[in-house]
């Protein structure tokens, strides 16, 4: 990587350490990523169905996704890489914190899974000539220091006729309420400070950062969180909190 790449990089050091410091409770379904374990299910459905409509695949076969290169950006310790793999895609998984990508490693070995990780960053796999037929971007442009800049780098990572799944934060009260407040501050389902509301991102900034980028956003869903049965569901109108995008490259 060099020195303007370095220079451009929008890995948040303050953030990298916060997640390292909970690598090794990643698969862990009951410490502090619950809620991404919660979340998961939600959020691998709407992903599988949007890939395999964008790639033309079946979902209900065995390995829909062999042959499609996907990339985990800020993949943690493969909450969404190691099934990306078991549907059958080259699955490359990249974080900028080592100790995250150790896990990571350590997971998918005692799975038996073939998962490409590596500790890198979106700016610097760009830079390289990296391209992927997807590109999962699952609750990161939240925690950057230049989200226009990392969706840039993300794009470009993008093939044409690619697609890049976007998952964020809403900048609403209701997601103050929720994802501070309620899941950090008296739920404590997250570690105190895990997430600024500064940084939330609305579903029309995120879609004109993303036109900006170069991608074409063809959908937008919302995460609701059902408190009843301790499940989350995927909902066309809510988007008040946790949401989630579909963007292509044309070609």
């Amino acid at each position: 990587m060099s020195d303007i790449e370095r220079q451009a990089a929008t890995v948040d050091p303050d953030e990298i350490a916060r997640f390292n410091a909970m690598a090794e409770q990643w698969w862990d379904p009951d410490g502090p990523l619950k809620p991404l374990h919660r979340l998961n299910p939600c959020r691998l459905g709407y992903v599988v169905d949007q890939i395999a409509v964008q790639h033309g695949r079946d979902p209900k076969v065995r390995r829909p996704f062999a042959g499609l290169r996907v990339l985990d950006i800020g993949c943690g310790g493969g909450l969404m890489t190691e099934p990306m793999a078991r549907l059958g895609a080259w699955a490359v998984g990249a974080d900028a914190g080592e100790e995250n990508i150790a896990v990571a490693k350590a997971h998918a070995e005692m799975m038996e899974l073939d998962i490409d990780y590596r500790v890198t960053s979106a700016e610097a796999l760009a830079a390289a000539g990296e391209v992927f037929d997807v590109v999962l971007n699952m609750e990161v442009i939240e925690h950057v220091s230049d989200p226009q800049l990392f969706l840039d780098a993300c794009a470009r990572l993008v093939k044409p006729g690619g697609i890049m799944l976007t998952s964020t934060i809403n900048r609403t009260a209701k997601a103050w309420a929720m994802a501070i407040l309620a899941a950090e501050r008296v739920l404590r389902w997250l570690p105190p400070g895990t997430h600024e509301w500064q940084k939330f991102i609305t579903k029309d900034e995120l879609f004109a950062m993303l036109g900006e980028a170069g991608l074409e956003p063809v959908d937008a869903k919302g995460f609701v969180f059902d408190a009843v049965n301790w499940t989350w569901q995927i909902s066309a109108t809510d988007l008040d909190v946790n949401y989630v995008t579909a963007a292509i490259r044309p070609g």
